[in-house]
């Protein structure tokens, strides 16, 4: 069994919760917490301007053992060995309670002041929340964005050394899932950012892992190759801080794995020069307005669907009015009315109080306020139809809907309302073309892998 030598860090255990006696001691570190609107900054110790820094984006699904790597490599950064027989938590484990496991926030670790001890630089560490979770899709997307929110803050990060993606060693089969969780994240940068790509295998016992790097060839996820053209790879066991008083052989055998496995990424961190993020917030801020547009253009083309229901239901109410008007002159009929409302979001939305329109949602999750929105350009919004001021515009947790409403109407209202309709009919169904064109244009945008969508949004955000 393992000697305990954990008075080496008695200064770090003062400063720490325990929360499990033994073999292993764990101990639940306490760093300093900054909440930035959705970002989260966790910072262990003091930063030495003169020694350089090291980023990690980690991303994979809910369940593979993100949070576990996350606590190996910040022990490796301390200098923490099996025979000091004690174990650093910076983040809970992954039996955390459901509400945890549900965030919503990308958390930024910063490991200042153990440099030397194994590494000769300080770590940042970016953890996503678990892609693929049961909120779906949308959730998603809000992940994506606070990563843009991220690299283009000021005090944000602004180049990555390593984007790992984090599977299961065990992984024989890319699920659609899984190939999209990392399509979400890699579509944030461009094809420089291959070199410094890596896959971070947990769960491993240690020998090739054969299946998970054919899912890896299979599913064609472009990232770093290593000498066997093979995808750059490092193994990782979980099993910590596990009670060593049983399996203590097995457990040591493991612990060298990720040893090993932990030096071979730190090397590869120190070797591979990082990639500068500032065209990745370019192409990403273009991404943005692309994105608000084709939903706007959506609410848009559901509003005017409506409005043409609208225009039919009149049509044929007239038409029975004709018919039956000898018989009864107190014709009266209930018709569906289209209508803007509103309705409460989970975030937030920058909206047009003028045009009635949502100008960005979802994903408007940083900004404050309407002129710091992405969507804004020279003091005008870039989506809504009349290109309104952003004074004309709010930040609120609310957005407009279309829905319609029952109203009852006399022969005369009917026969006023037919006639205006028919009269704006002819422009309706025209606006509703072009929406719909110019929706299919901003998708084949999408498809070709938003390159260089500057010319195409220039050429069309001004029609109607």
């Amino acid at each position: 069994m393992a000697r305990n030598t954990s008075y080496k860090y008695d200064n770090i255990i003062s400063k720490s919760v325990q929360i499990q006696s033994g073999s292993p001691a764990v101990y639940q570190l306490k760093p300093k917490e900054e909440k930035t609107g959705t970002l989260t900054r966790m910072t262990l110790g003091e930063k030495d301007l003169n020694k350089t820094n090291r980023t990690i984006l980690l991303v994979g699904e809910t369940g593979t053992g993100k949070s576990t790597l996350i606590n190996a490599l910040v022990n490796y950064t301390m200098g923490v060995k099996w025979e000091d027989n004690v174990w650093f938590q910076i983040v809970e484990d992954e039996k955390r309670s459901q509400s945890e496991s549900q965030r919503s926030d990308v958390i930024v670790f910063k490991i200042f002041g153990f440099e030397d001890k194994t590494l000769p630089y300080s770590l940042t560490i970016i953890d996503t929340p678990g892609y693929g979770d049961t909120r779906g899709i949308e959730q998603d997307v809000i992940i994506s964005q606070r990563l843009f929110n991220l690299f283009r803050s000021e005090d944000g990060v602004h180049e990555i050394n390593a984007v790992g993606l984090v599977l299961k060693a065990t992984e024989n089969r890319f699920s659609d899932r899984l190939r999209y969780i990392f399509d979400s994240v890699l579509s944030l940068f461009g094809k420089d950012m291959e070199k410094n790509i890596v896959a971070l295998l947990t769960h491993s016992d240690g020998r090739t892992p054969k299946n998970a790097l054919k899912a890896l060839e299979a599913a064609n996820i472009k990232c770093a190759r290593n000498e066997k053209n093979q995808p750059v790879h490092f193994l990782f066991d979980n099993c910590q801080n596990e009670d060593r008083t049983e399996d203590t052989e097995d457990l040591k055998h493991l612990h060298k794995i990720t040893t090993k496995g932990l030096r071979q990424f730190t090397d590869f961190l120190e070797k591979t020069a990082p990639q500068n993020l500032e065209t990745t917030v370019e192409v990403l801020t273009e991404r943005t307005i692309l994105t608000a547009s084709i939903q706007n253009l959506r609410d848009r083309v559901e509003e005017i669907e409506f409005k043409q229901k609208e225009i039919q239901q009149s049509q044929k109410l007239l038409q029975k009015y004709k018919k039956n008007m000898k018989r009864n002159e107190n014709f009266i009929e209930k018709v569906d009315e289209p209508y803007k409302d509103t309705e409460t979001i989970n975030g937030r939305a920058t909206c047009c109080k003028v045009c009635q329109e949502n100008c960005h949602y979802p994903g408007c999750t940083v900004a404050w306020n309407p002129e710091c929105c992405e969507v804004m350009k020279d003091g005008c919004c870039t989506v809504c139809p009349a290109r309104c001021p952003v004074s004309a515009h709010v930040k609120e947790n609310w957005r407009f809907v279309n829905r319609t409403k029952k109203v009852q109407r006399n022969k005369e209202e009917m026969k006023k309302k037919y006639e205006e309709n028919k009269a704006e009919s002819e422009s309706k169904l025209s606006l509703l073309g072009n929406l719909k064109k110019k929706q299919k244009i901003f998708r084949k945008i999408k498809i070709s892998g938003w390159k260089s969508p500057s010319s195409m949004l220039s050429n069309w955000s001004r029609s109607p």
